[in-house]
C-alpha cells in the first residue's frame, strides 16, 4: 500500500498544481470548471514567494509529509481513497458551515434518491439540535424499522456505528444512518431521563417517503401535516388539499411542526396553491444578486387558515410560514421556528462528486431575514408533552380554537 500511496500523492501534487479546487458557485447541477493555479505566486516585501491559492506546491508537499507520518506511525491501515476524500472533506469543513458538505459520487446518488422520496433507511425524520449539534430524531414513522427497534422522537444520535456524529453536517450524518436494504445500522442514543447511552441495532428497509398526512376534523376543518418538502410532496399536498375541498372544507390547518425543510422548488409550488399574487420569497447572494420566487394567485386559499409551527420547523417550513404571515392570510400558532434563513445548493464536479455550499440568504415577502431569528408565531403555545402522552395535543387544540374563531367572523 505504501507504493500505491506514493503514486497517489505524486499524482495529487501534479493535480494540485494545475487545478484550483472548487471553482465558482453555480446553480444545482452545474459543473464547476477547473482553473489553472500552477504558478499563482507574488513576491512579498522580503522577496519571498507568497502563494495566492490554497492549492499549491507548498500544501501538496505538506500533504506528502503528513502521508509519510501516517505510513510510519498510524496503527491501522487506511485506503488511499479515504485519505483523498478526507482532503476534500477537510477543505469544506474549514468553512465552519454546518450545512456545507462534500459528497462522493456514490453519496450524491443517495442524496438525489432521498429528495425524490424513496430511500433505504430506518424510517425516522432527523433534524439538528442547535444546542448540542447532535442529530435528533424528531419523528418516528409508523410500522418503520425505527419504531420496531424502540427508538423514540427526541432521541439524540451520538454515534452511528463507531462514528461520532456531533458537529457533523446533517446530510452526512443522515447518510451514515441510511444504507443498503437489509443491512443493520448500530445507533448509540442519548435519551432524556436515561443516565447512560442506549444502544440500538436497526435493520434498514426500502421506504417510500410519505410526506403528507391529512384528515377532516370537526366542523368541516381540513388538517394537512407536511413532514418535509421533497419532490413527491407537491403532488401529495395537491391531492390532500383537493380531498379536503371536496369534503366541504371551511377552514384549514397546515401543520409544519418538526418539519426540517427540504426542496425550495417544492415549498414554492405548495405556496402557489394557497397564496395571493406576489412574492413567495427572494434570495440574495454575496454579490447582492437577487432571485425572486413568485405566485400568480390563481389558487389563493378562500377559507381561514392556521399554520402550526415549533422550534424544529426550519428552512422551507419557515418560507411557507413567513409568507403566510406577511400576507396576513392565516394565523401562525405554536413556537418560534428554528431560524434557518440561508440557502444551500448542490454543485456537481466533473468526476461525479459534489459539494453543498451555502450560497445565499432568503427573505420573506416583506423583506424579513429570519436567519438565527425564526418566525415568531402570532399565538405562542408551548408544547405540553405530559398532556400529549395522555392523548391531548395542546398546540393543535389551540389551532382549532383560533381557526373556529376566524371561521365564525
Amino acid at each position: 500500500m505504501k507504493q500505491n500511496r506514493r503514486g497517489f500523492i505524486g499524482g495529487l501534487i501534479i493535480g494540485v498544481i494545475v487545478t484550483l479546487f472548487l471553482g465558482c458557485a453555480a446553480f444545482a447541477g452545474v459543473q464547476l470548471y477547473q482553473m489553472a493555479a500552477a504558478n499563482s505566486q507574488t513576491a512579498d516585501a522580503d522577496g519571498k514567494n507568497e502563494v495566492s491559492a490554497v492549492a499549491n506546491v507548498r500544501t501538496a508537499k505538506k500533504m506528502q509529509v503528513l502521508e509519510d507520518v501516517i505510513d510510519q506511525h498510524f496503527l491501522n491501515e487506511i485506503e488511499d481513497t479515504e485519505l483523498e476524500n478526507g482532503i476534500y472533506r477537510g477543505m469544506i469543513s474549514a468553512l465552519n458551515d454546518p450545512y456545507a458538505a462534500y459528497y462522493t459520487p456514490e453519496e450524491l446518488v443517495e442524496l438525489q434518491q432521498s429528495t425524490q422520496g424513496i430511500y433505504y433507511g430506518i424510517g425516522a425524520q432527523v433534524s439538528l439540535d442547535n444546542n448540542t449539534q447532535l442529530p435528533v430524531l424528531i419523528r418516528i414513522f409508523e410500522e418503520s424499522p425505527a419504531e420496531e427497534a424502540g427508538l423514540l422522537a427526541g432521541d439524540m444520535v451520538y454515534k452511528v456505528g463507531d462514528t461520532e456524529v456531533q458537529g457533523m453536517d446533517l446530510t452526512s450524518a443522515v447518510g451514515l444512518i441510511k444504507g443498503d436494504e437489509g443491512t443493520v445500522v448500530h445507533l448509540t442514543i442519548i435519551r432524556e431521563g436515561e443516565s447512560d447511552y442506549l444502544e440500538f441495532d436497526v435493520t434498514r428497509r426500502k421506504l417510500n417517503n410519505i410526506t403528507i398526512e391529512y384528515e377532516m376534523l370537526e366542523e368541516n376543518i381540513g388538517y394537512i401535516q407536511i413532514t418535509e418538502f421533497d419532490e413527491v410532496t407537491v403532488d401529495q399536498f395537491i391531492d390532500a388539499l383537493a380531498v379536503c375541498k371536496g369534503s366541504g372544507m371551511e377552514g384549514l390547518i397546515i401543520d409544519l411542526r418538526s418539519n426540517p425543510g427540504g426542496n425550495m422548488s417544492a415549498v414554492c409550488e405548495i405556496a402557489r396553491q394557497i397564496l395571493p399574487e406576489g412574492l413567495i420569497v427572494y434570495t440574495e447572494d454575496k454579490t447582492g444578486h437577487r432571485d425572486e420566487y413568485k405566485c400568480d394567485g390563481k389558487h389563493q386559499l378562500e377559507v381561514p387558515l392556521v399554520v402550526l409551527v415549533d422550534q424544529y420547523s426550519a428552512s422551507a417550513s419557515e418560507i411557507l410560514a413567513g409568507a403566510v404571515q406577511d400576507y396576513g392570510i392565516g394565523t401562525i400558532v405554536g413556537m418560534t421556528t428554528y431560524g434557518k434563513g440561508i440557502v444551500q445548493r448542490i454543485l456537481t464536479l466533473s468526476d461525479g462528486s459534489a459539494v453543498k455550499l451555502t450560497v445565499s440568504t432568503y427573505f420573506t415577502p416583506n423583506g424579513n431575514n429570519i436567519h438565527e431569528i425564526g418566525v415568531t408565531p402570532d399565538v405562542e403555545v408551548p408544547f405540553d408533552s405530559e398532556a400529549y402522552q395522555n392523548g391531548t395535543d395542546n398546540q393543535l387544540e389551540k389551532a382549532l380554537e383560533v381557526l373556529k374563531e376566524s371561521m365564525s367572523k
